[in-house]
């Protein structure tokens, strides 16, 4: 069952306090391509190893939250920062 939209109108970044969307499949694709190689990391500073299935992204495109088992995972050291992608 996806996200519902009823709980996207409601979540925001734990950090930034910005609203946050599904992330296209386009922005996922070319993330995972990334995640595969070893080259991008949380904000912790360890190494995402998994794809992501599914994940959201603050509609400001700085931060990205890994969406696993229908759940979103909204622990700011486990965020994505997006300035780890170049163009994005």
């Amino acid at each position: 069952m996806p996200v519902s939209q009823e709980l996207l109108d409601i979540l925001c970044c734990p950090s930034s306090k910005t609203p946050i969307r599904m992330i296209t499949a386009e922005d996922l694709k070319r993330l995972n391509s990334l995640i595969e190689v070893g080259c991008i990391n949380y904000a912790d500073g360890s190494t995402i190893d998994k794809p992501l299935a599914e994940g959201l992204i603050t509609t400001d495109r700085k931060t990205i939250y890994r969406i696993d088992d229908d759940i979103p995972v909204m622990l700011v050291d486990m965020a994505i920062p997006t300035t780890q992608l170049e163009d994005f």
